[in-house]
């Protein structure tokens, strides 16, 4: 299965789909989304690398979270990313219990006037008709789908 992002009509925000064939990738097209939204991700380098790491019982939390905190770097540090090298994998706490645990690298560079058309600015991510699930696709093959909602 081909990883991948597409955006839905919505009414007054951006409404997206992502898909992939593992967990990690879907983090991955879930964050270029929120991104592609924003700016033309090829006129983005690869100047800075950020780290951000997660723990959560719910994945669809974790992946909120960390959409989240992408839109903390783009707002306090003013930073754009466009690529991103993520692990998300389940552990058992100190507890037993199992969590979804996030390790992902975020490159990306400050936002430049006049090198990066600002399309839109996403203001947040919005739980309202956030979904993350597995799922088997058309093809058969199966794979995690995430619905996103971003305020803009």
């Amino acid at each position: 299965m081909k990883d991948r992002y597409y955006f839905i009509d919505h009414t007054a925000d951006v409404l997206f789909r992502a898909e992939a064939g593992t967990l990690s990738g879907l983090f991955v097209q879930a964050a270029l989304a929120v991104f592609d939204t924003q700016t033309d991700l090829e006129l983005v380098e690869e100047k800075v690398v950020r780290t951000i790491t997660g723990k959560n019982k719910s994945v669809e939390y974790l992946l909120f979270d960390f959409l989240d905190d992408l839109l903390l770097y783009k707002d306090s540090e003013i930073l754009f990313f466009n690529r991103f090298e993520i692990d998300v994998h389940v552990e058992k706490n100190d507890f037993g219990v199992e969590e979804y645990v996030l390790s992902a690298k975020c490159y990306g560079e400050e936002i430049v006037e006049g090198k990066h058309e600002l399309t839109v600015d996403v203001k947040a991510i919005t739980l309202h008709l956030f979904d993350v699930s597995e799922k088997e696709f058309d093809n058969g093959e199966s794979g995690w789908e995430c619905q996103v909602l971003l305020d803009i």
